[in-house]
């Protein structure tokens, strides 16, 4: 019989995904150009030309057994150590290949943070909107999940909310920037105040609170924006970083965690952290992918061709009176619902064959991500649809 806490999740099955299965249903009706699915997050563009060029090289070069085989539980020492210099040349950072642990993807990664750094109860906070698995990750090991709440003006973080919910039991902050769903670059004036509050709050409760910098969209920036690296302005920082977005490999599952050597106790952080990626069931990060990484340290995929998606789908979406902010990076479009339930709006828009995700999935109800991780021509051609859905509600 499955698990009670198991049958809790099933019945709350993904919506991100449902309404993706959606979108294959209603394609099969209406045929494929003409139902416009924004619910993925799934990158479209392809990944750089080194990626295919790196395996080839790797496969044929390499001894078949070690590239096929199991790595330390923290990665390969010398992608480890290239990775560090790379950071290091970007953020005149101090890292070595000790500070680098190999990861599959940045959910592993959030899962060995939260598995080495909570006790029973401990209290983790989020800024709502926020990535919905985060509660789960959290919920792996019996952490509690604790909301602050953000501007909606700008989704800048309540940082008198965020003073104030920090208490006993707070034992780490998770941040996403750029966000995931609102595009949201925190400043460097956001994170300064941020961790300001955070180094007072540890004098007076007495004992470490850890930022927690989600950033598989630290590439994916527009207009030059600058995206502060965390570890610059707190010690007690964790990065946990992904390459599905900035070298369209999600599939690939490969990503890393940085534990600074100026985290409170960092030795013995890093071998629990390293311990954790063993035990949690990932055992270690895909090992051909984990060597191609290095070849690719430098590429990124075209940032330009998801700018012109971003620019369309604000244009397309004013013009038909939608309130939102623009975003500053990912690929996701936070758009103010004219209607308070969001689901509902959901509903109408499938109407005209439009598929978004309730902002309720991200615990901010009254909005609907778009994801705009798809063709221009998708997006133009979803003009006239965006027409219809408005004149429900614009008159």
């Amino acid at each position: 019989m499955v698990a009670d806490n198991m049958k809790k999740l099933v019945q709350n099955n993904s919506v991100v995904r449902e309404m993706f299965e959606e979108g294959k249903r209603l394609k099969k009706i209406y045929g494929e150009n003409n139902v416009y699915d924004f619910s993925l997050g799934n990158p479209n563009l392809p990944a750089p030309n080194k990626v295919k060029e790196a395996i080839i090289d790797i496969l044929e070069k390499e001894d078949s057994c070690m590239i096929h085989g199991y790595t330390s539980n923290s990665g390969f020492e010398e992608v480890r150590e290239k990775i560090a210099i790379t950071i290091n040349n970007k953020f005149s950072t101090e890292f070595t290949f000790k500070n680098i642990i190999m990861t599959a993807g940045a959910a592993s990664g959030l899962n060995i943070v939260l598995k080495s750094i909570l006790n029973p109860d401990d209290e983790v906070i989020v800024f709502a909107p926020y990535f919905s698995e985060y509660n789960h990750y959290i919920h792996n090991y019996n952490g509690m999940v604790r909301v602050v709440n953000t501007n909606k003006e700008n989704f800048e973080p309540n940082l008198i909310e965020f003073e104030q919910k920090i208490n006993e039991k707070t034992k780490a902050i998770i941040i996403n920037t750029p966000n995931n769903p609102t595009g949201k670059i925190y400043s460097e004036d956001i994170i300064i105040k941020l961790t300001n509050i955070m180094k007072k709050k540890e004098k007076e409760i007495g004992h470490e609170i850890y930022l927690i910098s989600d950033e598989p969209y630290r590439e994916i920036v527009y207009d030059n924006t600058m995206v502060p690296y965390v570890t610059k302005y707190y010690n007690n920082s964790f990065i946990v970083y992904s390459y599905s977005k900035s070298l369209s490999l999600a599939g690939e599952r490969i990503g890393y965690v940085v534990v600074p050597s100026e985290l409170e106790n960092s030795e013995e952080m890093i071998e629990a952290v390293t311990i954790s990626n063993r035990i949690i069931g990932c055992v270690n990060a895909p090992s051909l992918i984990q060597k191609v990484i290095p070849y690719c340290l430098e590429e990124k995929v075209d940032i330009e061709s998801y700018n012109k998606n971003r620019n369309l789908l604000y244009e397309i979406l004013t013009q038909n009176k939608f309130k939102c902010v623009k975003p500053q990076g990912a690929f996701y479009l936070f758009l103010k619902t004219p209607i308070e339930d969001d689901k509902e709006f959901c509903n109408i828009a499938k109407k005209y064959n439009l598929l978004f995700v309730p902002g309720s999935s991200f615990a901010c109800s009254g909005y609907v991500r778009i994801a705009y991780c798809v063709s221009y021509e998708m997006i133009e051609n979803s003009r006239k649809a965006f027409e219809k859905l408005s004149k429900e509600f614009y008159k």
